[in-house]
């Protein structure tokens, strides 16, 4: 097996845990590694850390033994979200330039998304956390549309309100193409990605 099939991804979703927050707009990471571990045939199993959910397989076309790969639920709020990301990448051995964390994006419109290395936390409280925690911004990164608030409404209650009825109806689409993109990255690299996904 080559060093490449051996070595191990983090994909991070990030949200909020429990109920409350399941259908808001901050939770769209969530939904997409819930698509993933649908797609890889496991459910989600608490951690030994006792700080995410994770689960730990493989992705790609079935037959062909694809990457390995942890999916992981940090079971804390957005802002925290770099102390179990850091464990889990401890625990794995995983370097930052094999984490991908899928997030909301208020500066892309909604049903559209871009992939993308690196780069700043532009105001997300999770990836600021995740830069904070790592010491570095150089990890991947599947930005997903939600859009701005319409009118003057404020940001914060933007992203933590539910979807609207309109956008409900194309949200599982948004969500199966996200977790093509996060699939597309780990197997196809982030240039061939870009190009397919990056609308």
């Amino acid at each position: 097996m080559t060093d490449a099939a051996a070595s191990v991804w983090l994909v991070v979703g990030l949200g909020n845990p429990g109920p409350t927050y399941a259908g808001h707009r901050h939770n769209v990471g969530y939904l997409v590694t819930d698509e993933l571990a649908t797609r890889m045939g496991s459910p989600f199993r608490a951690h030994k850390s006792g700080r995410a959910d994770v689960v730990e397989g493989r992705l790609g076309a079935p037959g062909t033994p694809g990457p390995r790969v942890v999916l992981a639920r940090p079971r804390c709020y957005m802002n925290e979200t770099g102390g179990p990301v850091k464990q889990l990448a401890a625990f794995y051995k995983v370097p930052p330039e094999r984490i991908v964390a899928v997030h909301d994006e208020l500066d892309i419109p909604f049903d559209t998304m871009r992939v993308k290395l690196g780069g700043g936390d532009n105001g997300h409280n999770g990836l600021r956390s995740m830069r904070s925690s790592l010491g570095t911004g150089d990890f991947y990164r599947v930005r997903v549309g939600i859009g701005r608030p319409p009118g003057r409404q404020d940001v914060a209650d933007f992203v933590l309100s539910d979807y609207s009825s309109a956008e409900r109806k194309i949200l599982p689409f948004q969500v199966d193409k996200a977790a093509d993109a996060v699939e597309s990255l780990i197997t196809d690299g982030l240039e061939r990605t870009q190009q397919n996904f990056n609308s």
